[in-house]
């Protein structure tokens, strides 16, 4: 039921912004009236459909995800900073590595974010989806550290999950 409540919220908050009808006695009555259709009937298609879940409508850890993207932006800063100051030196002294990082994540939505936010950070993006992990490239021995990646996986997972808490 709450993902009911929450999805619809989220689609009409979505509507609202979209078409820019705020008010009911608009000019637009039939405009209004097709929005408030539209959410009714794909909010009764993803019910019947049985796919209101907590990677469907991941409107309950929103907060949890907004705190994640914080923390991702500085690290994204701190590893564009890194790439730089690695590739800036006269003589480039790289030494690209593969390494396999477990994912220890509960839910596809935590994996496909792990998986994306390493990506996402320069220097390392990951190359292969695996059960149990991923195969990541990395620009540098330095940006092979485990504890930094587990960091991130146990941040993705309580991002992408809400329940669990990062130690």
């Amino acid at each position: 039921m709450s993902y009911s409540v929450g999805l619809t919220a989220v689609l009409v908050l979505l509507w609202l912004t979209l078409s820019g009808q705020y008010t009911l006695s608009g000019d637009y009555p039939l405009v209004i009236g097709f929005g408030v259709l539209s959410v009714v009937v794909t909010v009764a298609l993803t019910a019947r459909m049985r796919i209101l879940d907590r990677e469907t409508v991941p409107v309950l850890p929103a907060l949890p995800l907004a705190m994640y993207w914080i923390w991702l932006g500085r690290e994204i800063l701190a590893a564009n900073l890194a790439v730089v100051k690695l590739v800036m030196k006269p003589e480039i002294d790289v030494e690209p590595r593969l390494v396999r990082v477990p994912a220890e994540q509960r839910s596809g939505l935590g994996h496909a974010v792990f998986a994306n936010s390493i990506t996402l950070t320069p220097g390392t993006v990951t190359i292969d989806v695996e059960e149990d992990g991923f195969l990541i490239h990395a620009l540098d021995t330095s940006f092979t550290d485990p504890a930094g990646f587990a960091e991130m996986g146990a941040r993705s997972d309580l991002a992408s999950d809400g329940k669990r808490k990062v130690r």
